[in-house]
């Protein structure tokens, strides 16, 4: 598929035309160090002229007391009218005692203006419980009586920070229900807070009594099934639930089994990501009978459950449970144990139930598992990790396995860091690019960038000689799996990914100036991102992590190397391809959305 300019640029004037009625400030990713009342000056002076203050975004800017107290001061008098605060990665290199001053502050002048937030995301700072000692005052107030969204993603918030928040959202709760209009929170995030069972339990408590949630993301909180069947009674009072991700916790088949009672509770159910949570086949079992009862989770978009250890058994209940449902679009069942006869079972089922499209690849699904996959054995196994599952909570650590035995993906993952459990051999960058794993990017060692481009250039060699448009067709599939790890969940892995993904960006748009042949990356970068159909059939199919990938491009596109008409372009085609529909999601519009305002901000 090829695109005209001249169509992109009224394509452009259109949807500047049509834009949000919003006006507010951002300085988002100016990277400002706000420690002074004189630093604070153009942030101000910002806020004072703008006619109506809807929206504050200071991410990536680091923020201190007297900072804060400036802007506080300017907010009472005008920020009557805001309604999205965009804190985000806002106190790097900060002392914890300074950040409940800097919250407090803030909170005191949209307290004062009369401000009604409907947005609040701090997410991606690590201020713990201490920093939800600044911010509870804040939450029970009446400047968050209307919140709809509360983001606090990879705030470091523990069991004691978790049970702080919910405590200050029951007080909001019981504050604005006395005023005639309860707090009626649609979007709640948390992951990566090591919440735990006793913090998800008290978080529970907080959704019980809302009733309003549409959409709740917890991964990677160390939640066992005790917290997960404590979450499922309280989500069972919210009947509109559309999204629920509790992605890398350890659900296991008690867990699964809680839930499965109360997914009928959700006739609305869009996505249910329930992805390394360890269900076994019974757990697995047990969500495809909710689901698939009949007549029920029709808007179902996506389900994704990944590396489970589902084996074969599982396969008949899961094909089954999607057969009615005409909204799939993506079913993720990687990373199990179906055999290569379950994995034809499947892929039969699904055809026939008009549903393979929506299946992911299968690529790291176990092979030979049909020797052990008699019912006994599974029910032998799943039992015994029962009891494994309930010593761990007990002595509140993992039980020590056999390295040749332990699992790609650790869970033991508190600092969001991947340990790679050792001795590990290093591997090649043809391995990486075949298996592009976190773990596998950390064990490519030595100058990786170098590996990469070499790697780029022998098999442009070797399929066409050296052909410029050939370079390119082996360049942007290695982009695309190294930048798909930029949205991991490990620190270590996210950090080495930004580095090579800006390297190899750099390396993408330098070559193309160079062999004028800027038009033909633009149209492939379109394709491998998945928002054009390629017009080669052959091509390579897009199984990367297309969500790392857009994350990816929000820095890469801010730098001076990115050329000004790919923004333009990259705008046009992600607009375009926002769904239509209200009952069609796209399971990547958050961060499209994120991605869409970085390039209206540089354009």
């Amino acid at each position: 598929m090829s695109f005209n300019l001249a169509d992109i640029q009224e394509q452009l004037n259109e949807a500047n035309n049509s834009k949000s009625n919003e006006t507010g400030v951002s300085f988002s990713g100016k990277s400002l160090k706000l420690n002074s009342e004189e630093d604070a000056k153009q942030v101000c002076e910002a806020i004072k002229k703008c006619p109506s203050l809807d929206y504050f975004d200071l991410e990536g800017n680091t923020l201190g007391p007297d900072a804060a107290e400036a802007i506080s001061k300017v907010l009472s008098s005008h920020g009557s009218n805001l309604k999205r605060a965009l804190w985000k990665d806002m106190f790097t290199g900060r002392m914890k005692t300074e950040i409940p001053r800097a919250l407090e502050s803030l909170g005191v002048g949209l307290n004062t203006a009369g401000a009604r937030l409907v947005q609040l995301d701090l997410s991606d700072n690590a201020f713990g419980p201490i920093g939800i000692q600044g911010l509870a005052t804040l939450l029970s107030s009446s400047t968050c009586y209307t919140l709809q969204q509360l983001c606090l993603n990879n705030n470091g918030l523990g069991i004691t920070g978790g049970k702080m928040l919910a405590k200050a959202l029951l007080d909001c709760h019981a504050n604005s229900s006395k005023e005639g209009k309860p707090l009626g929170l649609k979007v709640f995030i948390a992951g990566r807070n090591r919440l735990e069972d006793d913090g998800a339990t008290a978080l529970a408590a907080v959704f019980e009594k809302l009733g309003t949630l549409e959409e709740v993301v917890m991964p990677q909180n160390g939640i066992y099934h005790t917290g997960v069947a404590a979450l499922a009674c309280g989500l069972s009072a919210n009947p509109g639930l559309k999204i629920l991700n509790l992605n890398d916790n350890t659900v296991g088949p008690k867990g699964a089994q809680a839930l499965a009672e109360v997914l009928p509770n959700f006739p609305d159910l869009e996505s249910l990501n329930l992805g390394d949570c360890l269900l076994k086949t019974k757990g697995a079992m047990l969500i495809a009978e909710a689901l698939g009862i009949e007549g029920n989770h029709l808007s179902l978009i996506e389900l994704n459950l990944t590396f489970n250890e589902i084996r074969t058994k599982a396969v008949d209940y899961l094909a089954r449970a999607m057969a009615d449902k005409t909204q799939l679009m993506s079913l993720q069942l990687d990373g199990n144990a179906f055999g290569e006869s379950g994995r034809t079972t499947l892929k039969e089922m699904l055809t026939n139930s008009d549903k393979i499209d929506s299946l992911g690849t299968l690529d790291e699904d176990a092979t030979c598992d049909e020797a052990s996959d008699s019912e006994e054995t599974d029910t032998a196994d799943e039992d015994d990790d029962d009891d494994d599952e309930e010593s761990d909570e007990d002595d509140g650590e993992e039980n020590e396995e056999d390295e040749s035995k332990v699992m790609v993906k650790q869970h033991n993952t508190a600092n969001g860091v991947l340990n790679i459990p050792k001795p590990k051999n290093p591997i090649d960058v043809k391995e990486f690019i075949k298996y592009p794993t976190g773990e596998n990017l950390l064990l490519v060692e030595g100058d990786k960038i170098t590996k990469l481009i070499e790697y780029v250039k022998n098999r442009s060699y070797e399929n066409d000689k050296g052909d410029s448009f050939q370079y390119i067709d082996e360049l942007l599939p290695v982009i695309m799996k190294v930048s798909s790890l930029c949205g991991s969940g490990y620190c270590d892995v996210r950090i080495e990914a930004e580095k090579l993904t800006d390297l190899l960006y750099s390396q993408l748009f330098s070559y193309a100036s160079t062999n004028d042949r800027m038009s033909y990356i633009n149209n492939n970068l379109l394709v491998h991102l998945g928002l054009i159909k390629g017009e080669n059939k052959k091509a390579e199919k897009v199984d990367w992590n297309l969500e790392g990938c857009f994350k990816a491009l929000e820095n890469v596109s801010q730098q001076n190397y990115f050329p000004a008409l790919t923004r333009t372009v990259l705008k046009v085609f992600i607009e375009r391809s926002f769904p239509t529909k209200k009952k069609v999601i796209d399971p990547f519009q958050e961060v499209k959305t994120s991605l869409k305002s970085i390039l209206d901000k540089n354009l």
